[in-house]
């Protein structure tokens, strides 16, 4: 009866060994697992995380023209999140009374109009006329500081880009954002500047 539990302390005391002589290599292993998947939750990916992130943050809403369709207004996914048509004018409307009174949208709900002016929903896909060429630290710095193309001494962006929300996202979510929309089709399209509000072309 000794020799037998003499036999079965040996064997705990040899599996407590064999566990704790485990290779660096394959601790790493199991280290990095659930760090992904601690990051990108159940996303196979950084880009299909960010892909996520762009659709339920409501990216599309302005980034994404719409076009008409037999339930309304729907995404024109051909040039999604390229922003504002360039050869899309806006429409004639009395912006000295939207201005002082409330505010208006195109058609595409690409361009909005309203006490700070006329704005138009950037494009944010991989083409070079959109954020092709920014940097990571860029897309920081226009979600964190509502600064325009990212560029700390530009103007602030203005309505509707929600930067005040959005700069509450954590590094990974805003990174993950930036990997999927550097990978998107790319879109040419250069978005015009914006306009003041007539009040202040008057001065």
């Amino acid at each position: 009866m000794q020799h037998q539990i003499k036999l079965f302390l040996g064997s705990v005391g040899l599996i407590g060994a064999l566990a704790a002589c485990q290779s660096p290599a394959e601790s790493s292993k199991i280290t990095k697992a659930e760090s992904t998947k601690a990051t990108y939750s159940e996303f196979p990916s950084q880009e299909a995380l960010g892909e996520h992130l762009v659709t339920i943050a409501g990216c599309h809403d302005c980034h994404t023209p719409k076009k008409m369709g037999p339930n309304g207004p729907q995404l024109d996914m051909e040039n999604a999140l390229s922003g504002h048509p360039s050869a899309l004018p806006i429409p004639d409307l009395d912006r000295s009374e939207l201005e002082s009174k409330g505010a208006a949208a195109t058609q595409t709900m690409t361009a909005w109009i309203g006490p700070w002016g006329v704005s138009f929903s950037s494009n944010i896909t991989s083409d070079p006329t959109g954020i092709g060429n920014w940097t990571e630290e860029q897309f920081f710095t226009a979600l964190r500081e509502g600064k325009s193309k990212g560029i700390a001494t530009n103007r602030q962006m203005l309505p509707p880009m929600p930067y005040e929300m959005f700069r509450h996202m954590t590094d990974e979510e805003i990174r993950a954002i930036f990997a999927y929309l550097k990978s998107t089709k790319p879109v040419n399209n250069v978005v015009p500047e914006p306009l003041p509000p007539l009040s202040a072309q008057l001065q």
